[in-house]
């Protein structure tokens, strides 16, 4: 079937750049996955997935994603009662 419609979307570029990087290690264009998520749309005659709120906060999802970077955020002691009063922060 020849492609003859256009889709034009506005969307933040670090959401594209994201979203490009993880696609291209799946051997996947943006284009090629808009085709394949619209198509699971027709398919499951709705969104293809659920859809809910995240259950991390922000600062959880940041540490994790701080975390992925490999950025060290654990903190050593050398005492327990040192470890207490930064826990009472």
């Amino acid at each position: 079937m020849a492609k003859t419609d256009t889709l034009h979307i506005r969307i933040e570029p670090s959401v594209k750049r994201k979203a490009e990087e993880t696609l291209n290690d799946l051997g996947l264009s943006i284009t090629e996955a808009i085709n394949v998520f619209l198509n699971q749309v027709i398919l499951h005659d709705g969104i293809p997935f659920e859809i809910k709120k995240p259950r991390y906060n922000v600062e959880t999802i940041k540490v994790l994603e701080d975390t992925k970077k490999g950025k060290n955020l654990s903190k050593s002691f050398t005492d327990v009662d040192e470890m207490f009063k930064e826990l009472d922060k």
